[in-house]
């Protein structure tokens, strides 16, 4: 049960007027914290879209690692790894497993 359902019960079922105001000053709060955090991420998405264009501009050559396209875009691997994670789920890029030469199966991202 979430915090918001637990309030929202308290609302239903409680008579105490101080209760059911406490529980409905909680859930503003709650609305407030995710319009907050959704606007952070909106804006966050912004900033990253650059950085999108420039993989598929280095993918036009061919599949590449996550780690080489960090090189040639200049980011860490974790945030290419994880701007191409969000490109897959949008199907503009696809992935498969490739093996590498003592280092076992890594992920490849090419243009889909």
């Amino acid at each position: 049960m979430t915090k918001r359902e637990f309030m929202e019960k308290v609302i239903a079922v409680v008579e105490d007027s101080e209760l059911k105001e406490f529980a409905e000053n909680e859930i503003a709060k709650l609305d407030t914290a995710n319009q907050r955090r959704s606007a952070k991420r909106a804006e966050k998405a912004k900033e990253n879209e650059p950085i999108k264009e420039n993989i598929k501009e280095v993918l036009a050559d061919g599949g590449l690692m996550a780690s080489e396209i960090g090189e040639k875009v200049g980011h860490s691997t974790q945030k290419i790894t994880a701007l191409c994670r969000q490109m897959v789920e949008d199907g503009v890029l696809k992935v498969e497993d490739v093996k590498v030469t003592g280092k076992g199966k890594r992920k490849a991202y090419s243009l889909a």
